[in-house]
This record gives C-alpha cells, sequence and structure tokens, in this order.
C-alpha cells in the first residue's frame, strides 16, 4: 500500500511529468539537429559525421586546420555546405561570390562576430572593437578606423624602427644565442617592446630586460589562452553564463588590473604635463575627445580593452607570422637571397637606413609576406552571425534556395580556401611569385583574406605589416637564415592549438653575414 501510495502522491506525479518533458525536449532537440538541413533541401554534412570529426578535434587527433579542411572538401562541388554547430544552424560558405555577398555586399545581414565572450561576462576583453556587437560596434570602429590610416602609421614608424634596430643589435652582440634559436620567444620579446612602445607609451628592451612587466604580463597572457582549452573554449561557445557563474575568465585579474593601471596612469600624466607622444593611447585619447553622433563615447575601460587587444594581437598574432616567414626564408635560401639583395639596395640607398617610403617600395617583401600570410593565415575561419534572414541561391543544380535565418551562423574557411590548389595551384610549395604583378591579378577575388574581409577587416592590418617587414628587413642585413637539426621544412601542426602552430615549435640559426 505504502508503495502504491508513493507513485500516486503529487510528488510522483510531478516526477513522471518532469522525466516526459525532458525526454521530449531531447527528442526534440536531436529531430532539430538531425532534420535540420534535410528540410531545407541543402546539401550538408551529416550530423553523425560532423559529430565524430568534432570528437576527433577535441580529442586532440587532428587539428583545427585539418577539421577546417576537411569540412571544406567534404562535398567540394557545392557553393555552401549546412551544417550544426551544437544546436546553431551553420552555412560554410565556398563559393568566392557568396563570400563577396556575406563579407562585404550584403554586410548588413551579417555584422557581428559569434560573441564568444561579452561585455557582462568578462567586461576587460567584451568591450574591445572583435567582440562588440551593433550599433556599438559600428560607433567604435568610426572612433577608431582614423588611428589606424597609412599617414598614422607613418607617425609611428620611428618607434616601431628604433625596437627593430635595438632588437637586432642585441642578437649582433650576443652571437651566443643564435647558433639554435627559438624564433617565437625572441620574437614575443620584439612585439612586447613595439606594443609597449607603440600602444602604452612605455620603453622597454625585452632582450636586455628579459623579466620585464610587459613581457612576462604577455606570457601570462598567452598562457591563459592556452590553458582555455578545448573543454574551456566549448563551455565558453555553448554556456557563457555558466562560466561566468563558475568564475573562469580568459585572463587573469591581476593582467586585467596590471593594464588598467598602465593605462590610467599614462592617461594622467599626458593630461596633467601636456605629454604628446605619436602612439596609440594618444590616438585613442584623441578619439575619446571627439565628438558627433555616430562618434562612441569611450571610457577609461573602452580605453584599455582597445589597448590590449591591440596588445593581444600584436605580442602573439605578429610574432607568429614573423616566425612563419623566418622559418620559410632559412628552408628556402633562393628566396631568401632575392629578398636579401632587394634589402640590401634600400639601405643602400637610404644611407644604412630604412625610411617609411623605403618599406612600402620593397615590392618583393610585400611578395613574400603574402605568400607567409596565404600558407599560414593568422585565423583558420571567419565567422559571422545572421541577424535578418537572408537568401542563399541553390548551392547546385538540383537544390533549392535556402534561407539563412536569424540567429544562424556563417563560417568562411580561410585556411581551406588559401591551400585549395583550385584557387593557388600547389598550395604546400612557398611561392611568392604568385603575388607578383604579372600573377597577383590572376587570384580570384575573395579567395585571399589573412586579415578577413569587408568592414571587420582586421583594423591593425598596417601595423602588424609594417613591423614584420622592419624586422626583417633589418635581420637580413645583418644576418643569414639558416635551418639546423630542430628545423622541420615540412610544418606539422599542433593538434592542440587553435591557431597553426607547429608541434616541434620555430627554430632556426642566424649566421652573421660578413661585410
Amino acid at each position: 500500500m505504502e508503495l502504491s501510495s508513493l507513485f500516486s502522491s503529487p510528488f510522483a506525479v510531478l516526477l513522471t511529468t518532469l522525466l516526459i518533458i525532458g525526454v521530449l525536449k531531447i527528442v526534440a532537440f536531436l529531430y532539430h539537429l538531425f532534420t535540420y538541413w534535410i528540410k531545407r533541401g541543402a546539401p550538408y554534412i551529416d550530423t553523425i559525421t560532423f559529430l565524430r570529426l568534432f570528437w576527433k578535434m577535441l580529442l586532440q587527433r587532428i587539428s583545427f586546420a585539418d577539421h577546417s579542411k576537411f569540412v571544406y572538401n567534404y562535398l567540394p562541388d557545392a557553393k555552401y555546405i549546412g551544417l550544426m554547430d551544437m544546436a546553431t544552424p551553420v552555412v560554410l560558405l565556398r563559393d568566392p561570390e557568396l563570400i563577396k555577398d556575406v563579407l562585404v555586399k550584403d554586410f548588413e545581414h551579417f555584422p557581428d562576430h559569434f560573441p564568444v565572450v561579452d561585455e557582462d561576462m568578462d567586461p576587460f576583453f567584451g568591450r574591445n572593437i572583435g567582440f562588440l556587437r551593433g550599433d556599438r560596434w559600428k560607433e567604435m570602429r568610426n572612433t577608431l578606423s582614423p588611428s589606424f590610416t597609412a599617414s598614422k602609421m607613418k607617425v609611428m614608424f620611428e618607434l616601431v624602427s628604433k625596437c627593430s634596430r635595438e632588437f637586432v643589435e642585441y642578437l649582433v652582440d650576443h652571437p651566443e644565442l643564435c647558433s639554435s634559436i627559438d624564433t617565437k620567444e625572441v620574437f614575443r620579446r620584439y612585439t612586447t617592446d613595439v606594443i609597449a612602445t607603440s600602444a602604452f607609451g612605455i620603453s622597454v628592451n625585452s632582450m636586455k630586460d628579459r623579466n620585464n612587466e610587459f613581457f612576462t604580463r604577455g606570457m601570462e597572457t598567452s598562457k591563459d589562452l592556452a590553458s582555455i582549452g578545448t573543454f574551456k573554449f566549448l563551455l565558453f561557445r555553448a554556456s557563457p553564463r555558466l562560466a561566468k557563474a563558475l568564475g573562469i575568465h580568459l585572463f587573469s585579474p591581476n593582467t586585467c588590473k596590471f593594464f588598467k593601471r598602465i593605462v590610467a596612469e599614462t592617461i594622467q600624466a599626458r593630461e596633467e604635463q601636456g605629454i604628446v607622444r605619436p602612439d596609440m593611447i594618444h590616438l585613442l585619447m584623441q578619439a575619446r575627445n571627439k565628438e558627433g553622433p555616430n562618434v562612441y563615447i569611450m571610457t577609461l575601460d573602452d580605453i584599455v580593452s582597445q589597448a590590449f587587444i591591440f596588445f593581444l594581437a600584436g605580442f602573439e598574432s605578429s610574432a607568429t607570422l614573423m616566425c612563419f616567414l623566418a622559418h620559410e626564408l632559412a628552408v628556402n635560401s633562393d628566396i631568401q637571397d632575392r629578398l636579401f639583395e632587394e634589402v640590401e639596395r634600400h639601405f643602400a640607398e637610404g644611407a644604412g637606413e630604412i625610411s617609411y617610403e623605403s618599406v612600402s617600395k620593397m615590392t618583393y617583401m610585400d611578395m613574400v609576406v603574402s605568400e607567409t600570410l596565404r600558407k599560414y593565415p593568422p585565423e583558420i575561419f571567419i565567422d559571422r552571425i545572421c541577424v535578418k534572414n537572408y537568401k542563399l541561391p541553390p548551392a547546385k543544380p538540383g537544390c533549392k534556395s535556402v534561407i539563412v535565418e536569424s540567429n544562424s551562423m556563417i563560417w568562411v574557411s580561410v585556411y581551406a580556401l588559401h591551400n585549395d590548389p583550385k584557387y593557388f595551384p600547389n598550395p604546400s610549395k612557398f611561392d611568392p611569385e604568385r603575388f607578383s604583378d604579372e600573377n597577383k591579378d590572376n587570384i580570384m577575388p575573395y579567395t585571399y583574406m589573412p586579415f578577413g574581409l569587408g568592414p571587420r577587416m582586421c583594423i591593425g592590418n598596417r601595423f602588424a605589416l609594417m613591423e614584420t617587414k622592419l624586422l626583417v628587413a633589418n635581420l637580413l642585413h645583418k644576418f643569414v637564415f639558416k635551418a639546423t637539426e630542430k628545423t622541420v621544412e615540412s610544418v606539422v601542426f599542433d593538434e592542440k592549438q587553435f591557431t597553426l602552430q607547429p608541434k616541434s615549435g620555430f627554430w632556426i640559426a642566424l649566421e652573421k653575414r660578413e661585410k
């Protein structure tokens, strides 16, 4: 009697009802997951295949780059492919014309990135221009864009040039470091100096002062990002509120406090003493004082967030670009020799100095850097969120048009496009001639996008190119890049990283040139 009364109690009825609702929700979710693209008649990756591939990446058996290429090549005759990212419908674009439409022509339908973090979850990181959405992003972009023009880069050129010369001079004076050098470690020191002086107005020399706070904070930030790992990244992606409730942040509180203190002290000193310095803090202070209907009113936290993302991109992404470039020069001596001849010609014309105009005139340097960015793009894929329904043409003959619904996602696989033999023959070969004056017009538009495309293109790309070309020119002037026993000619990417990083690290030798 007691058992039967328990099952007939209100508690049992409630529990049974909740279980039934839970099962129905799971069934509805799985039905949505497995039938979404079938209903729409679009080419798609079936959920089982995608989940199997996803778990391989989760278990670090394949790299994110290989995952991206597999999805891109799954249906090579389709203009786009449907898939599901958790419960979110995703369209992976393959056709250059559609990529142009989504990223440029019809940008108003796809203006935002997926918000991995937002202001509520992480006020320090969520305010930067890369994560802002809607009108907030548009206002911030309008405010910051004048700070990244070619004329402003020219103003900051001398700051970067000084860092480059001091970095190379240190290596010349310490040949014991050059027989086998971890370029990631030393190039991070260079980018630390560049960002400290050009973004924060503080001069440091990380080769001499090896444990300066800017460098240690940069390393701490890189470790914070690396420690996020696949699980934490998925937690941020699937449930930002849960991540916030668990106290999980992208960066340590000490890092946030450091950058906020540095920026606040710098701004206060400049305002009180009337200091003007051609760096990012000055440009952001100018932007803060602008007025107008489309100008975002910047707070101290906004300035700190923009300065920090500039630091993060400069510290890690720019250093990685330099590492891949140095690697390719070390294993392709003919390309290195030709680039050296061009560099020396400009040094001779400038009486032993490299000017801003000289860097802009180095055509072969530009070809080499462009090819490095093709083979090793800073971002493996680009994402966009659809904010209002958008009609795509049929993906291939016999298919129907597809409506991309609001809150769906668009993916563009930059790495896969850059390595598609249809657009870049023999893509594994490092060939700067692809970007010569004779050949670059043959590149299919909207298949090359190392810094993105459209209004959300990376705002700091001019700066990254300037600091990279300056360093390579100054290094080639003094050194020959050589492969060592640790140099792996064909790069194998680390499955544990979301960005392109070699398993074996970046190792070359720098042999001093005989003058």
